[in-house]
């Protein structure tokens, strides 16, 4: 799709370049559409050679520089069972660096606003703890029979490789809708 449109714009510049190459103002303006064809050519190939998706509009989590390190959780996922619509669950994610290097966390992100991490901001040194804390808030998410309900948060870090997921699930019960009233009977 991304070599379509390129090719089309590129078709559209070459056209407009035979048409008007009598014309020098013309021609200026095919020029100056030609370095914006390249400009836009380059920084499409600058995002694939970095590994970001150049069509995504979603921003992008800094990554981390300087030597890699390695990283073990206790666990990658958890299950709070069933709660009500409404309450919050907080969960506390236990790790430890197991490289040689410092950890270094520069970002982590809930897959949605209902779940928000807290993340140490310093670094973890090598053999030390740390502790990813996940706060979800379950409002608006239950239905009566209990809807399940799984979220991801994303740990950036220097770490290979550069991202760790951890999960949250569990039911959410809602309140039972209320009844449709009764028709008005003559």
């Amino acid at each position: 799709m991304r070599n379509f449109k390129i090719f089309s714009l590129f078709a559209l510049v070459l056209s407009l370049a035979v048409v008007s190459c009598k014309d020098k103002e013309t021609t200026a303006t095919t020029d100056a559409a030609n370095a914006q064809v390249a400009s836009a050519e380059g920084a499409v190939q600058n995002a694939q050679a970095n590994g970001v998706d150049p069509n995504s509009t979603a921003p992008v989590a800094a990554a981390p520089t300087g030597p890699k390190t390695t990283v073990a959780f206790e666990e990658d996922t958890f299950d709070w069972g069933t709660i009500n619509d409404g309450e919050k669950m907080t969960h506390v994610f236990k790790f430890k660096n197991t490289g040689s290097e410092p950890l270094i966390i520069s970002n982590a992100k809930g897959s949605c606003g209902c779940t928000v991490p807290e993340y140490p901001k310093e670094a973890i040194a090598p053999g030390a703890s740390g502790e990813i804390k996940v706060i979800y808030d379950s409002k608006g998410k239950g239905s009566p029979e209990g809807k399940m309900d799984t979220k991801r948060v994303t740990i950036t870090a220097n770490t290979d490789p550069m991202e760790t997921y951890l999960n949250i699930k569990g039911k959410v019960v809602g309140k039972a809708a209320p009844a449709a009233p009764a028709a008005a009977t003559k």
